[in-house]
């Protein structure tokens, strides 16, 4: 049994998803300076915790394909236990963040991480990475893109569906 105490380290990893394109790219095609086109995720508990079209998912860190995160930014630390902020991640995945509830700009990857960092450090994400998408639809560019743009799922590769119960959905 956990001493209920005990301080558990949180870490967010960033990954530039264009791994270089945008922060060249997005003068031309955008109007201004984007750095990357972000994919976040949760460490916590020695496991990464993420979301995508897929619901909620977990590998071991950096375990999926997209490999080691550009950058790791330090959330501090939380005393929510492994059990309880795993029923946690149940309840959100029949929740707010089942798979149909993707959207690249409103409901993604980021907005899960904002809202699980928020749950075990009450702290908020960097707001580069969760003001991104509006920056992207403030040009005219991005609304000219909007139609595809919100077509696309993103999973990335190399994670497991989090399940509760053992690999029941």
């Amino acid at each position: 049994m956990e001493e209920p105490l005990a301080l558990h380290p949180v870490k967010l990893y960033v990954y530039d998803l264009s791994k270089g394109m945008a922060r060249r790219l997005s003068p031309l095609m955008l109007g201004k300076q984007l750095d990357g086109i972000w994919h976040t995720s949760i460490i916590v508990h020695k496991d990464e915790f993420f979301y995508g079209s897929g619901g909620i998912s977990s590998c071991a860190p950096g375990g999926t394909l997209l490999g080691p995160p550009d950058t790791v930014v330090d959330l501090g630390n939380t005393e929510v236990t492994e059990e309880i902020f795993l029923e946690y991640l149940s309840s959100l995945g029949e929740s707010m963040f089942r798979g149909e509830s993707y959207n690249l700009f409103e409901h993604n990857c980021n907005t899960f991480s904002n809202e699980v960092a928020q749950f075990l450090t009450g702290k908020k994400i960097p707001s580069y990475i969760t003001d991104l998408p509006s920056e992207v639809l403030a040009t005219p560019f991005g609304q000219a893109l909007r139609p595809l743009l919100d077509s696309i799922q993103i999973q990335p590769p190399g994670g497991n569906t989090f399940s509760r119960h053992n690999g029941q959905s």
